[in-house]
């Protein structure tokens, strides 16, 4: 799949991998207290910027993705890998670590 992020970033992920781009910290809590960054909760939700072309099977066929880009998930708190590619941060994930797509 071709997209924006992967013209200006020169990246593509394989297989079942997805490419989020992680949602803002919370600065200021539901009680309006300014958070420290040391407080502040590493975020759960983010934008599929770039998908690969799905899972190979046991028995060689491809399947295919439940999400797609431009999509908002929910992943896990500790999944993926966090990377910095030009100054900006992204995680990458597999797809059995979204947990959920937010519908619009």
């Amino acid at each position: 799949m071709s997209t924006t992020l992967e013209k200006t970033m020169n990246i593509k992920p394989l297989h079942d991998r997805l490419i989020v781009k992680a949602a803002e910290k919370e600065q200021v809590s539901a009680g309006g207290i300014i958070l420290p960054d040391s407080a502040q909760e590493k975020p759960q939700r983010g934008e599929v910027l770039a998908a690969g072309s799905g899972k190979t099977l046991d028995s060689g066929t491809l399947a295919p993705l439940d999400v797609k880009v431009g999509d908002v998930v929910y992943y896990g708190k500790y999944s993926g890998t966090e990377v910095k590619v030009d100054g900006e941060d992204y995680v990458i994930l597999r797809a059995d670590d979204v947990l959920a797509v937010v519908e619009k």
